[in-house]
């Protein structure tokens, strides 16, 4: 992506959602059109697999708050692609040194469309001071992946590997990825081979934007490869086995470094990244690094206390001591039993005590509790409740 095309690109436009969206609306706006937009839902669907990678593009500047600030000084910087003076800039001349504004910016990490550097990384093919372009065509970075995989409750809790097919393009295999049949792609003249061709934009500086002969590959084939039409890259398919880590929750994004689309005369290749979706359990939910466990106990195990048992996510079972007098709605918690944390400790098990309730009662079971109501019937359990009615 040209530095110009990054800063007129509107990615809020993009996923729908306002300048001043939060991370959470900007995260459902992706979720939201990544599904309907997903190649494997679309099969065939040029329109839509480009409309994916556009989301997905949107989404990995949006969806850092790093890189959102970077996209957001860059388009204030920059506006309609013309840089903005501040007061007392006049004529077109600067009296500051652009390399002290963006060369102290620190570096992120990459992310769609080679985009991830700091704001001397942004700018850094920017500005040209005149210098002589080189003549070595430059390494270009493969292409992200965006992919999804829906993994069980136990799965996300423990960890587990799946495997994940993927469409991307990468090298041509016809042509080597020169995009010339016969291998022999020349330089190309407009550009010298950077790819890149310079405008002159009125203020002592210019900006670059892709050659529009080459398209930004510093080669031209003069013989197009047929299957490539000369572009040297093509559609390709693969499956991969990918370990999820253990921990993980619903709606997290995983990167996987290098295991994107292979780059091109020697570049890195891109980054994969996968949404997570984590299927719901019948009997145990989650509470950040916790797990949670209703359990139902008995009136008398309540009133006397006792030791039960709680099933546990994927292991044995494990004995509580229930206290005498055990309300209902307790949480009592097993320490260690929970989900897997980043640094490889477990999280807790917290169990909340649910009393319950016989619908039907033998006989026996009826007189016990008739005698016992007889034997409490001088305690009153709402009395403090009535008078602090009549204190308010």
């Amino acid at each position: 992506m040209s530095t110009k095309d990054f800063i007129e690109k509107d990615y809020y436009k993009v996923l729908g959602v306002p300048k001043d969206a939060t991370e959470a609306e900007i995260k459902k706006a992706y979720r939201k059109l990544a599904r309907e937009f997903h190649p494997d839902a679309n099969k065939g669907n040029v329109k839509a697999e480009e409309r994916f990678k556009e989301i997905s593009e949107a989404n990995d500047i949006l969806g850092d708050p790093k890189k959102r600030k970077e996209y957001d000084e860059a388009r204030a910087l920059f506006g309609n692609g013309g840089f903005r003076p501040g007061p007392g800039a006049a004529g077109g001349s600067f009296n500051f040194d652009l390399g002290d504004l963006f060369g102290g910016a620190q570096g992120g990490a990459g992310g769609a469309g080679g985009f991830g550097g700091g704001l001397g990384d942004v700018f850094g093919g920017l500005f040209n001071r005149g210098g002589a372009a080189g003549t070595r065509t430059q390494p270009r970075r493969g292409q992200d992946i965006d992919t999804e995989v829906t993994l069980s409750f136990t799965e996300a809790i423990e960890g587990a590997t799946v495997p994940l097919r993927m469409t991307s393009q990468s090298p041509c295999k016809a042509c080597s990825g020169t995009g010339d049949k016969n291998g022999t792609p020349r330089v190309c003249p407009t550009c010298v081979g950077t790819g890149q061709v310079a405008r002159g934009s009125g203020g002592g500086f210019s900006l670059t934007d892709p050659c529009p002969d080459c398209k930004g590959r510093g080669l031209i084939a003069e013989h197009p490869c047929t299957e490539c039409s000369g572009s040297g890259r093509a559609k390709s398919s693969r499956t991969m086995q990918v370990r999820i880590p253990a921990g993980v929750t619903d709606g997290q994004r995983i990167r996987l470094r290098g295991k994107g689309a292979p780059g091109e005369r020697g570049g890195p290749a891109g980054d994969l990244y996968v949404a997570v979706h984590v299927g719901a359990h019948p009997v145990f939910g989650r509470k950040d690094d916790n797990l949670t466990v209703t359990v139902p106990v008995t009136f008398t195990e309540a009133a006397l206390g006792g030791d039960i048992k709680v099933p546990t996510l994927g292991g044995p079972s494990l004995t509580l001591k229930l206290p005498p007098g055990t309300p209902n709605g307790r949480t009592m918690r097993a320490r260690g039993k929970g989900a897997v944390r980043k640094d490889g400790t477990r999280g807790d098990l917290l169990v909340t005590v649910e009393v319950s309730v016989p619908k039907d009662l033998s006989g026996k079971a009826r007189d016990a509790l008739e005698a016992y109501r007889e034997a409490t019937a001088e305690e009153d359990p709402r009395a403090e409740l009535f008078e602090a009615a009549k204190g308010a």
